[in-house]
């Protein structure tokens, strides 16, 4: 279902569906972030470590000798504490990497982990408490695959949960996902006219908060701040309504295909 309705928001934007979805963001260096949390910047704290999570995993799969699901083990929570300490606790000055530093604390946590709880003795080999010299015993192929797939399952179960939500959230307007295709104007140039409007209309408090309110779109102030006529906005209240939703709300996925679509209307421009 989820997959379904994915498909159906991608035709409302008119976008193809791809076999595989391409992220536009750009990845921090780890020495940035720490720079950014030192100055009180608590929000890269938790996007460093977000982006940090297949490398949390990997180093406390690497401990085990087994992979570690975020999810489910005990170990993942304790390799996951371990980084933010480090954190906390790197300094530059030393000369070690910082992804280097919090491999190492994540490794004394998870000692003090398997210490603690003695029915870990029993499943995670001495050869654990190993260097990072002798790694090569370990299939690092098995566990890429591994958690090149949990990545993917997470990111699709992230998404479908997404979808479900604003599909909700679009009923309380009367709007249907299974409509959206057919609400989405045919030519580019009309596209990226409403998808401004609708910009204009996410960005204004006063006006969301009318139209979460009231469930009706301001149909004369959309009209003089987007120099267009009142039919226009009148005939595609429907994706109007839609993009705003997007733009105002939770929704990450769905503002990544508004982006990845206004980057090619871009490029399309640049190149005539």
């Amino acid at each position: 279902m989820g997959r379904l309705l994915l498909i159906l928001f991608k035709r409302f934007l008119k976008r193809s569906v791809d076999t595989q979805e391409k992220s536009t963001r750009h990845q921090v260096e780890p020495e940035q972030y720490i720079s950014m949390i030192r100055q009180g910047d608590e929000e890269a704290r938790g996007q460093f470590i977000a982006e940090y999570y297949p490398y949390i995993a990997k180093v406390a799969s690497r401990f085990c000798k087994r992979y570690v699901d975020p999810e489910r083990d005990d170990e993942f929570s304790v390799a996951l504490l371990a980084f933010n300490e480090a954190i906390d606790r790197y300094d530059s000055s030393a000369g070690a990497s910082f992804l280097g530093f919090s491999a190492t604390v994540i490794q004394r946590r998870l000692i003090d982990h398997v210490r603690k709880e003695e029915r870990h003795m029993r499943t995670v080999p001495y050869s654990s408490f190993d260097t990072e010299k002798d790694e090569g015993t370990f299939n690092m192929l098995e566990l890429n695959e591994a958690m090149t797939a949990h990545d993917k399952s997470r990111v699709v179960e992230e998404r479908r949960h997404e979808i479900i939500e604003l599909g909700k959230e679009l009923h309380a307007y009367g709007i249907a996902f299974s409509e959206l295709p057919e609400q989405s104007p045919k030519h580019a140039d009309s596209r990226e006219l409403l998808i401004g409007i609708a910009r204009l209309l996410a960005s204004d408090d006063g006006l969301m908060t009318l139209l979460k309110e009231k469930k009706r779109l301001p149909v004369k102030e959309l009209t003089e701040a987007g120099g267009v006529s009142r039919k226009t906005i009148e005939r595609n209240r429907k994706y109007l309504i839609t993009i705003a939703l997007v733009l105002s709300g939770t929704y990450p996925y769905m503002n990544d295909y508004l982006k990845i679509s206004e980057q090619q209307a871009e490029r399309k421009e640049a190149s005539k």
